[in-house]
């Protein structure tokens, strides 16, 4: 199994078998990531501290399929 690699390091794309093709990233643009990862991460931790239901999962699901749109849009 590979090593652990930081999401804003220029070798982020060493164990990802989907895309063939990478890019390095800009300052800006790890910065723009890192920030919607954040961001996803702060909403996921509230939702944790409000209880759990069906309803938090589902929640918990959208938030991380809308930080994997934005940093999808960000690395393209």
């Amino acid at each position: 199994m590979p090593d652990n690699v930081n999401a804003t390091s220029d070798s982020r794309t060493v164990n990802n078998v989907m895309r063939h093709e990478y890019r390095v990233l800009t300052d800006d643009e790890k910065a723009q990531m890192k920030a919607i990862k954040d961001r996803g991460l702060e909403f996921i931790e509230m939702l944790d501290g409000i209880g759990s239901s069906r309803d938090i999962s589902l929640a918990k699901t959208k938030i991380e399929e809308a930080v994997m749109w934005g940093v999808k849009h960000v690395t393209a």
